[in-house]
Parts: structure tokens; C-alpha cells; sequence
């Protein structure tokens, strides 16, 4: 009976910490949709559902039928074009450090790694403007790499602490028989090393991909052409209008949501396994 109320009251615990957690996550995303299905004179009127329903404001986004609009699928293009490059980019750095330092037990490896996590506790907008005078020296300015860059700079520390940890947890005899087999270092990365580590290369992958895909200041700094810009910075325009139409910046922003849902919710089983892959070790 003891171990029956516990395990009850544990449960009760657990539902007052997630219900309103919950909430607090689904609520805003709520107000997003209510908004997007909300004619202009009724999006602040209150209601928990509109009287009247409408996909206008979807019509209007796909069409790109407002001034603010002109460019929303180009805009969603780069977003995606930047967000990509910076996973694909992130992925060759953070794995191929990886190895190196757990695997090929390179000299000083670990001391670079913990010093690369050291750039944490800066906070990333104190990196912002050297950032943005390190791109205009470059010539890089308006330019989908000056972003990418900027972001796989920010991505790579993390990624690289969680595939080493990942990494260290390898069985050391795999390249132990690689290596009396014959086999060279970047056969081992490729044949032994990269096919064990998908679950944390995913979960890296998607993580840097959604940083890319959600980032505002630095692409704010570093892109400032109409057709240059990513989404994010696209939608910031909303705010600057007198009469800004909030229903067409949470249609526009409730359809910008989706790519990264869906991408989550299809690696979803890597993503706590992957990212905590080390957890437990370090």
C-alpha cells in the first residue's frame, strides 16, 4: 500500500510540473494559429476562437500579396539555403574534431575543446559587432556564407563537446582491429567511426540546423539586402509599420514554425539521446 501511494503521489507531482509547462508552450503557439485564422478587425478582440473564420491571411502569405510579403518564399529560401549549410558545415568540423581528439588521441586536443567552450561565456551578442567587422574585411557582407560562417562559429564548441562524448563511449578495440587490418585514419572516420555515430551526428545536425534556422541578430548585422535576408529578419520588418498587421506576421511566423517542427518531431527519438549522449560519463 506504502509503495502504491508513493508511486501516486510521484505521479501527481510529475502532472503539476507537466500541465503547466504544457501550457506554457502550447499557449503561445495557440494565440499564433488564432491570430492566422483572425480577420484584422477581430485578432484583438479577446475570443478564444474567432466567430468567423478565415484563411485570407493564408492566402495572402502564399500569394505574397502584402509590401512586407514581396519576398517570402526567396526570404524562406535563403533561411533554409543558410540553415542547411550551417548543419552540413557544422557536422564536417564538429566530427572530424571529434575524431581527432577521441579517437586519434591528437596532443592538446581536449585543452582546444575545453577552451573552445570557454567562448560560452561570452554572451553572443558581445560577438555580434567583431563578428560583423570581421565579414565586412572579408568582403562577406551580404552574403549567405557570412552567415553560415557566423553560425557554425557559435554551433561548433557544443557540437564538438557532445560527438566526443559520444565518441569516447566507441569500444576502443574497433580501432585497435581497424588498425592491424590495415586500415588509415580516414578509413577508420569513414567506415567505422561514422556509421556508429548517426544518432548523435543527427541530433548535432538538427541542432545546429535549427540555430541557423531561428538566429535574428546576426542575420540582422550581417545580411542587409531585401533578397538577401532570411525570414526572421524579414518578419522584424512587421514591427516597424505604424499600423503593423499582426494577423499577417503570425500567419507568416505560425508557417515559418512548421519546417522545424516537422524536422524535430521526424528525428525527435535522436534528439535526447544524441544530445546527451555523454551526459552521463562527463
Amino acid at each position: 500500500m506504502r509503495k502504491f501511494m508513493r508511486g501516486v503521489s510521484t505521479e501527481a507531482a510529475l502532472l503539476l510540473v507537466g500541465i503547466p509547462v504544457l501550457l506554457w508552450t502550447v499557449i503561445p503557439i495557440y494565440h499564433m494559429l488564432l491570430f492566422a485564422i483572425s480577420p484584422k478587425d477581430a485578432a484583438f478582440s479577446g475570443q478564444l476562437w474567432p466567430s468567423q473564420p478565415t484563411i485570407r491571411n493564408f492566402e495572402i502569405v502564399f500569394g505574397q500579396k502584402h509590401h512586407f510579403l514581396y519576398n517570402f518564399w526567396l526570404q524562406m529560401a535563403n533561411s533554409l539555403v543558410i540553415s542547411c549549410g550551417t548543419a552540413l558545415l557544422t557536422l564536417l568540423i564538429a566530427s572530424a574534431a571529434a575524431f581527432a581528439i577521441s579517437r586519434l588521441r591528437m596532443k592538446g586536443g581536449r585543452l582546444v575543446m575545453n577552451l573552445a567552450l570557454l567562448t560560452y561565456f561570452i554572451p553572443a551578442a558581445f560577438l555580434a559587432v567583431p563578428m560583423y567587422k570581421t565579414m565586412g574585411m572579408y568582403g562577406l557582407l551580404n552574403n549567405d556564407w557570412a552567415l553560415v560562417l557566423a553560425m557554425v562559429t557559435v554551433a561548433s564548441p557544443y557540437a564538438i563537446w557532445i560527438l566526443r562524448q559520444a565518441s569516447d563511449k566507441l569500444p576502443v578495440e574497433l580501432d585497435e582491429a581497424a588498425l592491424i587490418d590495415g586500415a588509415s585514419p580516414f578509413q577508420m572516420f569513414r567506415l567505422i567511426y561514422i556509421p556508429l555515430m548517426v544518432p548523435s551526428l543527427i541530433a548535432v545536425g538538427t541542432y545546429a540546423l535549427l540555430l541557423a534556422w531561428n538566429e535574428y541578430l546576426y542575420a540582422f548585422l550581417l545580411l542587409s539586402r531585401e533578397t538577401a535576408i532570411t525570414l526572421p529578419v524579414a518578419l522584424g520588418n512587421f514591427l516597424s509599420a505604424d499600423d503593423s498587421p499582426w494577423e499577417l506576421l503570425m500567419t507568416a511566423g505560425f508557417i515559418y514554425a512548421l519546417p522545424p517542427a516537422a524536422i524535430y518531431y521526424a528525428f525527435r527519438k535522436y534528439m535526447s539521446s544524441g544530445l546527451t549522449a555523454g551526459a552521463v560519463k562527463g
